[in-house]
């Protein structure tokens, strides 16, 4: 739990404000390890009982208060900034500031960044406390540092579903300050500049656009293989931050409107498995995380395409136009 702030001041604090008794407690992915040790610190400094919430968990958007509604009287989200939408019980986000040292990858970017006046600085919300520090830093190496406030992201933050803090950023090249390659590879498709990670975790400073191309081709294959489809699966997501109900009900027409068969099928969590008693349907077209289609890609037997994609296969977008699928949050 070093390399992390979970805040347990401000977290102890609000379940005695409350009197919460039962408290549920929720991290993404990376972050789970740490959960059996936050449950035992609750515990331990309070009355309340802790539920740790063991299914995946992929952002914001979903928080798991409409599982726990009736059990905890508190959930506490760690691992992400709030989302604007209303929750069936109170909820507690803790950002989880990394404590890992970033400036280091910053610093050896440098390197990759000299021929480039203007950077767009982004990152995620574990290094969001260091923005400033980061920016301080390469203006003081003779760069201009842009950073823009996104729509539902604060100053600087890129989700891996929402890019806006990025969108009409005049910058020569991009620098995104985190792990994977995701964000990254959203930032160089939508700006279409030179994008570099300095990644603190591995202490690495690489480019994104190998990595660009090779997504892009898989991408392409699996649209061109779409275009054969005639009945297609519109999957629906139950979380409430992924909910998308009137574009799954567009997408259905724009197919129909094709002489397609589409039918809207309501998942929570999406895996290859969950979709394989619908393999009579040709294709699918997913409008809850973009990411679902992407990542795991090759595991899915059938093409798992975005909106954006669908609109390729229809002739309605140009493949040249290709964007990833974003969920706008207010």
């Amino acid at each position: 739990m070093l390399n992390y702030d979970f805040r347990f001041e401000d977290v102890i604090s609000k379940i005695k404000e409350l009197n919460a008794k039962n408290v549920g407690i929720q991290f993404p992915e990376g972050l789970k390890i740490h959960a059996v040790k936050v449950a035992q610190k609750i515990e331990t400094e309070t009355d309340a009982t802790v539920l740790i919430a063991g299914d995946p968990c992929y952002g914001a958007c979903d928080v798991s208060d409409i599982h726990m509604e009736g059990f905890v009287d508190l959930i506490v989200h760690f691992g992400h900034v709030d989302f604007p939408i209303d929750y069936k019980v109170p909820v507690l986000f803790i950002e989880a500031y990394s404590k890992i040292n970033v400036m280091k990858a910053v610093s050896n970017s440098l390197q990759l960044l000299k021929k480039y006046k203007k950077i767009g600085l982004v990152t995620t919300v574990q290094h969001l406390n260091l923005i400033t520090q980061i920016k301080d830093f390469l203006v003081e190496n003779g760069k201009e540092v842009l950073i823009k406030e996104g729509s539902g992201t604060r100053e600087g933050q890129v989700l891996g579903c929402n890019f806006s803090a990025i969108k009409g950023v005049d910058a020569d090249a991009f620098l995104y300050v985190g792990s994977g390659n995701f964000h990254a590879l959203g930032i160089a498709i939508f700006t279409e500049r030179p994008v570099f990670i300095a990644d603190p975790y591995v202490n690495e400073i690489r480019t994104i656009h190998e990595f660009r191309d090779r997504i892009l081709r898989i991408r392409f294959a699996k649209i061109t293989k779409a275009e054969e489809a005639k009945k297609w699966g519109v999957i629906l997501s139950s979380k409430k931050g992924q909910f998308r109900l009137d574009l799954a009900k567009k997408l259905k027409d724009i197919i129909e409107k094709e002489n397609k068969k589409a039918f809207l099928i309501m998942l929570d969590n999406i895996t290859p498995d969950i979709l394989l008693p619908y393999m009579d349907l040709d294709a699918f077209v997913i409008t809850a995380c973009p990411r679902v289609a992407i990542d795991d890609a090759d595991m899915y037997k059938k093409p798992l395409l975005t909106p954006k994609e669908l609109e390729i296969v229809l002739g309605l977008r140009k493949w040249e136009d290709y964007k990833i699928d974003e969920i706008e949050h207010i």
